[in-house]
């Protein structure tokens, strides 16, 4: 019956995963094909972490009143309806208010699934689990990208597929059985209760949100960014559907043996390595991004690298934190995950538009670098606890 479960909250990520994969890169092309500014078109592909942000603070309670079933199950309607309207009506707020609704569904339905599946884990499985939960929303973001070429087709297709297929995945979640977080989570009475359940999620694994913040940066900058960059640098739309998910790609190949190797050596001594990986590769990027295939490649190491920092930073919270607080840090990798993916797409649009003739690959190779910094500095304070 575990199994089964598994099976079915990593199913519906999958699905997930496809959706939001497509929606960045399709929007940033119609917009750019549009002749909307990069600056604009980057914050634009922000309403959707706006709304994870909005949606946030208030969902511990209705998971703790109601269980992780319907909170999924209303999540994934959400998505799915706002899906179906983008063809409705081509408006710049309407489409931004579908992305907003979309971040709030998504979100719902993330935070369902990865607290549910962080809850049945054990320490020895849970590195596993929650890679395989990485991999197939990485394995559904590689697969989103290549719904673009249906633009030659018909603008509203990618949609109208992507909502169906939202919605034979939300049915599946009809098939198990419904469950509540641990009883011995603290109750959140009040939006301050929750608040302060957040400070002493803070307090104890706050490094630990940060590799989850430098995945919605990346995710949010590649999908929202790269396709704009690209087109203005010379590579073509077929070029970019390609090159695009080699990052998620490569997030598919090491997500499974980077999880095992967490739970074989520490998420505090993987992080640090994949994270320095991850910033040599963008340096590389940026001086070979004229040639497709080097992108490519360069693309496909780095989502080997750090395509898997989302799924092994909720490890590390879960191996940080008590269980009563589990569902206080999965709302806290969410909002992290946030802001990283607000502030990526805005700060590469500007990049972009005024900071030519420098790639920007470069800035994001700088964040990358900074966690890399901020893990180090805290694996270092350990440390010297440990022996003092």
């Amino acid at each position: 019956m575990k199994n089964m479960k598994l099976w079915v909250l990593v199913g519906i990520v999958a699905i997930s995963g496809f959706s939001q994969g497509m929606l960045m890169p399709l929007i940033a092309i119609i917009f750019e094909q549009d002749g909307l500014s990069s600056s604009i078109n980057g914050l634009h592909a922000t309403g959707i972490y706006i709304g994870i942000l909005l949606i946030s603070p208030f969902m511990e309670k209705p998971l703790q009143k109601f269980g992780f079933k319907p909170t999924i199950i209303f999540g994934g309607l959400i998505v799915i309806a706002s899906l179906a309207l983008f063809p409705v009506w081509k408006s710049l707020w309407f489409w931004f208010i579908l992305r907003l609704l979309i971040g709030i569904g998504d979100n719902m339905l993330h935070f369902g699934t990865q607290t549910w599946i962080t809850s049945f884990s054990t320490t020895g499985n849970r590195g596993r689990n929650i890679a395989l939960y990485g991999l197939f929303f990485s394995f559904g973001f590689a697969i989103g990208p290549l719904m673009t070429r249906l633009l030659e087709v018909h603008e509203s297709l990618p949609f109208i597929i992507s909502s169906a297929l939202s919605l034979a995945a939300w049915v599946t979640i009809f098939f198990i059985r419904n469950e509540f977080p641990d009883p011995d989570a603290k109750s959140a009475s009040s939006l301050l209760s929750s608040f302060k359940r957040f400070g002493q999620v803070w307090k104890y694994a706050w490094v630990a949100f940060l590799p989850p913040f430098g995945y919605g940066f990346l995710e949010a900058t590649l999908n929202g960014n790269f396709p704009v960059y690209a087109l203005r640098i010379g590579i073509d739309v077929k070029a970019v559907s390609i090159i695009l998910p080699a990052f998620a790609l490569g997030s598919i190949v090491f997500q499974m043996p980077l999880g095992l190797l967490s739970d074989r050596y520490g998420r505090q001594r993987v992080l640090p390595v994949i994270m320095l990986g991850g910033f040599i590769t963008f340096i590389l990027a940026g001086i070979l991004e004229n040639s497709g295939t080097a992108l490519f490649i360069c693309f496909f190491v780095a989502g080997m690298l750090v395509g898997s920092t989302y799924s092994l930073g909720i490890s590390y919270m879960a191996d940080l934190l008590p269980r009563q607080l589990l569902p206080a840090g999965n709302i806290m990798c969410s909002v992290l995950f946030s802001f990283g993916s607000i502030s990526g797409p805005f700060i590469g649009g500007l990049t972009i538009q005024y900071l030519k003739g420098i790639s920007f690959f470069y800035f994001i190779s700088i964040m990358l670098l900074c966690i890399f910094v901020g893990l180090i500095l805290f694996k270092s304070k350990k440390e010297t606890e440990a022996t003092s």
